[in-house]
Formats: C-alpha cells, structure tokens, sequence
C-alpha cells in the first residue's frame, strides 16, 4: 500500500474541531464512536439525528426553536427541515463584533482595504437601514454586479439581515449574461461597482448597468461603489447614487434581525446556462447555514484565528460558502482580478 503524503500529529488529531464533534456526538447520542468512518456511517444513516446535532454544535442562532428536524427525509424534493424554528441567516455570520480583522481585500491593482468585525457590523447596519429607506423588505430581490470585494459582503448581510434575497454575478459577464440572471428576478436594488481590474486593465461596468437599468423596469436604485476611479460620473444612469451616499454618515444604528422560518430564502443562483437561459436555485437559510458550517468548521477545522482565502468570483457559489466562514470568527481574505497577473505565483504572495 502506498504511504499517505502526510498526516496529521496526534496532538493535531487530539485538537481538531471534528475531534471536538465526534466527543459531542458521543456524550449527547451515547455513542462511542473513535474515527471520522465511524461518524460518516452514523451521518448517513442517523440523518436527523446528525444535522440536530450540527444545529446545536454550531451554535445557530435562532429567536424559536425547531419542533421537527426533519419530516420526512426521503422526500426529495420537498421535504421540510427544522419546521417552527425562527432566524436570521445574517445574523449567524454576525456573532462577533470586536476589532479583530474580518475583511482583507485585495485587488490586482494592488490596493488593499481591511475591515474589522466591528466595522463590518456599522457597514451593514447602515446598509440594512438604508435599504429600508429604499423601499426593500421581506422577500424582495436585491442584485450584485461586484468584484468580490468587501462592499460586496457587506451588501449581502445587509440584504438578508431584512429577509429580502440576495443574487449576484460576475462583473465580467456581458450585457445579456446579466439579463438571463437578473431578467428573471425582478430586482428592486442592484449594486455595482464603477468597474473592476482584469490582466492589467480597468474595465467599466457602469455602461452595461445603464443598459441593464433601461431592460430591468424594477429596479428602483442603482448604488455604486467607487473602485477602478474615486468619482466615477453617474450621469445618464436612472435612479443611481454612491455607494457612501447609500449608507449616509449618521450613527450606525443596532441591526433589525428579521426572524423567519428556517427554509426562507436568502439566495437566488443559477445553473451555467449550457441548456437554454440559466435555471434559478433558489438556497435557504438554516440549509445554507448548516451545510457551509459543516463543511468550515469540520472538513476544514476552521477557527476564529485562522485566515481562509478562495480564489473566486461573486457569479460562483464558493463565494456565497466563503462568505458564511465569518461564522466562526476567522478573516477572510478577498481577492479580486487575474489569478496570473502579474506573475503566477500572485495568489500565494
């Protein structure tokens, strides 16, 4: 047999957060289970016993408890999960709220703008507010059209901590790659960044939203932030406003968590759009929240002194799992442009 390329140290093993899991399962289900194939099985048999304890080990946040994991677990689709439970999806990436680094962006221009935790909770409190101002409430559809940057987060959290569903792209699709994913939705808010680096160049994204903002009749504000140019010209686009002119510089007020049932919708993606126009899924809450913390806090032991980077854009789902690591506490880095440019090893420096 071939000899594993590494493997863990005992003192490693002894620490890990699916070590902690396995003790957890074993003390509440009066198990003794002593390796990961062992869990695996009880994970796939035990199915509503494993996501409640996940639910609790997790530590989700909710205003009501679940009366049901599960009703009926064959049922696919269909099946109803953690039936009477009441929460909010951002308020579970928001547990902390203190100076260590939440966000570390970085674009290829070079540019780098950090976020601490604290700061991070002021952004989408007078993001959440003023989207209020706006008119968006439970159930309506917000949009992104951003480089993965911090604003982007912020956007997103702000969205989903008033119940409305958030659905983002990639900058660089084109005209009417954005209209086969936004044209379904009917967004009433979309963000946009100004324009975004790419191998060496800024590219605009303000012309394709004056054409998006002339197809779409629902969107009601186009809010911008400033990131290839300081101030970018607004002129000729509808119902448009800076992205700190958004917020306001009033005090950041407490965030209104809306509580709501645990499959309520906080995500709008699509398919690759290979067979015909892309087909909308549609992700839940304590779905979202759960699979994503399992996947961080046990398949990639992440914790609150970690740093977890993903090389990814907002048009693929791995940013939407990227994002929930702020769970745990952890920093995430963001990166936005050519993974080559200027040299290949850019990411890893």
């Amino acid at each position: 047999m071939s000899r594993p390329l590494w493997e863990p140290s005992a003192e490693r093993v002894k620490n890990a957060n699916l070590t902690r899991f396995i003790e957890f399962v074993n003390q509440k289900y009066g198990k003794r289970f002593s390796d990961y194939p062992q869990l695996y099985e009880w994970s796939v048999t035990d199915i509503p016993d494993f996501w409640a304890a996940m639910w609790e080990f997790g530590q989700v946040k909710a205003s009501a408890p679940y009366t049901q994991v599960v009703d009926d677990v064959d049922k696919l689709p269909g099946a109803k999960w953690f039936t009477g439970a009441r929460l909010n999806f951002a308020e579970n990436l928001l547990r902390y709220r203190d100076d260590h680094e939440a966000l570390v962006f970085t674009g290829e221009n070079g540019g780098q703008r950090r976020m601490t935790y604290a700061e991070l909770y002021d952004a989408v409190a007078r993001c959440a507010a003023a989207l209020r101002r706006a008119g968006v409430s439970v159930g309506d559809r917000v949009a992104g059209f951003m480089p993965n940057m911090g604003e982007t987060v912020v956007a997103m959290l702000a969205t989903t901590s008033i119940g409305a569903i958030w659905s983002s792209c990639s900058p660089d699709f084109g005209f009417q790659g954005v209209m086969d994913r936004f044209g379904q939705i009917e967004p009433k808010v979309l963000f946009s960044a100004n324009g975004y680096f790419y191998n060496a160049k800024a590219h605009d994204s303000l012309g394709r939203m004056k054409e998006v903002l002339t197809a779409i009749d629902s969107i009601e504000k186009l809010v911008v932030a400033p990131y290839t140019e300081a101030a970018p010209d607004l002129s000729g686009l509808r119902d448009a406003v800076m992205w700190d002119d958004f917020l306001g510089d009033g005090p950041a007020e407490e965030i209104q968590f809306e509580q709501l049932p645990a499959d309520h919708p906080i995500y709008i993606m699509y398919s690759s759009g290979t067979t015909g126009v892309p087909k909308c899924i549609v992700h839940g809450a304590s779905g979202t929240l759960l699979q994503h913390l399992k996947e961080l806090w046990l398949h990639a032991d992440l914790r609150r002194e970690d740093r977890i980077f993903y090389f990814t854009t907002c048009g693929w789902m791995m940013w939407n799992w990227l994002v929930t690591a702020l769970a745990s506490g952890a920093t995430l880095l963001l990166y936005d442009g050519s993974p080559f440019h200027p040299k290949p090893e850019v990411i890893f420096d």
